[in-house]
């Protein structure tokens, strides 16, 4: 049923998933509906307990008409439901905005999971017209230290970055973020890639202080170790090589390479693949033993009780 109601009559719900709303945002809806009106109406219901009427939906409507200084609003009152429901009728009106937080949305959907009967992971997502892997994810930012959580929320750590740490024992979450702190992260993909690191070290922390190598493994080991360090040797003779061609003028190159220009240049496609793909596994590296010190400083971090997986970061 559709009403004109004042604005004095009517409440926010105290427990809506939403806590932030963008200022210029409201701004701009506000005039809006200065311009156009009020396109659609909010959504609320009688509150017996404190009177007048609770918003159901339509928040961020009702708020603009307060910017605005209007005295009445159009609403439809709808019947009694219960209070998970209600929850849920706000949620599915604000998931898909582009100002509702992802802490927002995981308390709201860890909030559904505790209070609906019969509600999973999958359910939660069919609802909200979202991914099992998107819910999941989401609901992995709840495990992660407030001071970590606080510069998510800030803007200053990346949602995927979050997802990464949030997989770590809160002992290594506070490890990383000392190291961010110190600004010795460039980028939140650096972030990305060094969380996950520590975290496919994390469980192994014990073992790899306490290692003990046979005769032969340790012969193995160095083995490699000297295998590889010469093939990155050589890699940098080319890159002379390769400097060598690049201050080559063009139009002597085409000469030299008179009929062979396609060739060499789908030559020189692969070499530059195969670097990008190699660069991108000593970069990983990089992480890992820069993961590995502080994993190794925090031995007992690993029996904390977190059971968390996380993803493997894209390639970048």
């Amino acid at each position: 049923m559709q009403r004109v109601l004042k604005m004095s009559q009517v409440h926010r719900n105290p427990r809506q998933p939403r806590e932030y709303f963008d200022r210029d945002a409201l701004n701009e809806l506000a005039k809006s509906i200065d311009k156009y009106g009020l396109m659609q109406a909010i959504e609320v219901r009688p509150d017996n307990e404190l009177g007048g009427y609770e918003i159901v939906s339509g928040e961020r409507r009702w708020r603009a008409h307060q910017i605005l200084g209007k005295t009445k609003i159009r609403a439809n009152v709808i019947s009694e439901s219960s209070e998970i429901q209600r929850f849920k009728r706000s949620m599915s009106e604000n998931v898909n905005r582009a100002d509702m937080t992802p802490f927002e949305e995981a308390r709201g959907f860890q909030r559904i999971l505790d209070e609906e009967e019969g509600a999973t992971i999958k359910s939660v997502a069919d609802d909200f017209g979202k991914t099992v892997t998107y819910v999941k994810l989401r609901l992995a930012l709840l495990d992660l230290r407030e001071e970590v959580a606080k510069h998510v929320e800030a803007g200053e750590i990346g949602t995927q970055a979050a997802v990464q740490i949030a997989a770590l024992s809160h002992a290594h979450q506070g490890a990383l973020l000392a190291k961010f702190a110190r600004g010795e992260f460039a980028s939140d993909n650096e972030i990305v890639h060094f969380a996950f690191a520590m975290r496919q070290q994390q469980d192994q922390a014990v073992l790899m202080i306490v290692e003990e190598m046979t005769d032969e493994e340790r012969r193995e080991r160095a083995s490699a170790q000297k295998k590889t360090r010469s093939t990155l040797d050589k890699i940098e003779q080319v890159r002379v090589l390769l400097d060598e061609i690049a201050r080559t003028e063009p139009i002597k190159l085409a000469e030299m390479l008179d009929g062979q220009v396609g060739a060499r240049l789908e030559q020189l496609d692969r070499v530059a693949e195969s670097l990008t793909r190699a660069r991108f596994q000593v970069k990983q590296a990089k992480a890992h033993a820069e993961a590995r010190q502080l994993v190794t400083v925090n031995p007992d971090a690993v029996h904390d009780g977190q059971q968390n997986t996380a993803r493997e970061p894209a390639t970048a």
